[in-house]
């Protein structure tokens, strides 16, 4: 059977390769389990200059964890009373993952071809290189699930350029290249035409110096324009809009509508799970505010754990990815009907295993 994830060694790199091309290479704990500890042999291994990371086949770096597998772990729990280890060892195991990369001592490089949607942002955001190409498509969907833009989203979508953070984890909207580079969530865009000579340059880069530096003069004759964005959004009205900090106030001026923003987010976050989007404004709101990623993490698996235990995420996961009849049963039913204990719960500690560093 062939392995979910590849690692190669060969001048001075690291590269570790996503290895089910068939699935969108969809994170899986067991590939979890196989990046984290080679990571830590590279970061220590003198002989590495720098890591590489990038997905098989050419739809997709990663679409995001496995969660139809979380799902049916869920089910099972639920029919046997016996508790699944995986619902917690995914998320402990991956935020450390997502810690051990945004801290990575040497350079490390993503190649960001195709979707790179939740899991797969964990896996690169921290990345000191982000590199996007050939059909990249950035989301983060989970409120969609009846979830939260996990993996360290609480650290990097408030730092986005103002507004965006907050309108990108509510609606879930997908970025292509153009919008990622205007935003900050990729850091080089190179053109499909010179994709494959851009990454075989960067496997044969002389390392004469400091790597990071080596590695931006490779890249340098292969940087190109970005095509134009695919958000239909004035950013000024975005800044404007998401300034409101209070959910209950920006609720209202959503449902007041006006104008074509607001407009458009009545009817997108309209099939979003009530809770979801409550827990995950907060989220930004206390991830803002955070010294470190390695915080941020500990809140985000606190609101794992309270996320496996309640109702949304498997409805959703269930109506979207399973049945698929797209018709998720939300509880509560609306944002009114979403209590602020009920926000406040998900922040409080799980009462056994925390994340912490």
């Amino acid at each position: 059977m062939t392995a979910p994830v590849l690692f190669e060694v060969a001048n001075g790199w690291g590269v570790a390769t996503l290895n089910r091309g068939d699935a969108l290479n969809a994170l899986t704990l067991e590939m979890i389990r196989l990046l984290r500890p080679q990571l830590a042999v590279w970061a220590a291994d003198p002989a590495i200059k720098a890591v590489m990371i990038e997905g098989a086949g050419d739809r997709a770096f990663c679409a995001g964890g496995d969660v139809v597998a979380i799902y049916h772990a869920i089910q099972e729990e639920r029919r046997s009373g016996v508790a699944s280890p995986l619902t917690r060892d995914f998320f402990f195991e991956e935020y450390q993952l997502n810690a051990a990369i945004a801290g990575f001592p040497k350079p490390y490089v993503a190649l960001l071809h195709g979707i790179t949607m939740g899991g797969g942002v964990g896996l690169s955001a921290g990345a000191s290189h982000r590199i996007v190409g050939p059909g990249y498509l950035f989301a983060m969907p989970e409120t969609g699930i009846g979830l939260f833009p996990d993996v360290g989203g609480g650290w990097y979508l408030p730092r986005l350029a103002a507004g965006f953070g907050d309108y990108l984890a509510l609606t879930g909207a997908r970025v292509g290249a153009g919008d990622a580079m205007a935003l900050g969530l990729a850091s080089d865009f190179v053109a499909a035409a010179d994709w494959a000579a851009m990454r075989a340059a960067l496997r044969a880069c002389a390392w004469d110096g400091e790597p990071g530096v080596d590695i931006d003069r490779v890249l340098a004759p292969f940087r190109g324009a970005p095509p134009a964005g695919r958000l239909a959004v004035d950013p000024a009205a975005v800044a404007a809009l998401f300034a409101e900090t209070d959910f209950s106030a920006l609720w209202a001026r959503i449902q007041a509508g006006g104008d074509p923003l607001t407009e458009d987010l009545r009817q997108t976050l309209a099939g979003k799970s009530p809770t979801s989007l409550r827990v995950s404004h907060e989220q930004l709101k206390r991830g803002a505010r955070m010294a470190s990623i390695e915080e941020v993490l500990t809140m985000e698996y606190r609101l794992s754990q309270h996320s496996m235990a309640g109702h949304d995420f498997s409805e959703g996961v269930r109506a979207l990815l399973v049945d698929k009849d797209k018709s998720p049963n939300w509880r509560p039913a609306s944002v009114e009907m979403v209590s602020d204990n009920l926000v406040e719960s998900f922040f409080a500690p799980t009462g056994a295993r925390e994340l912490t560093w």
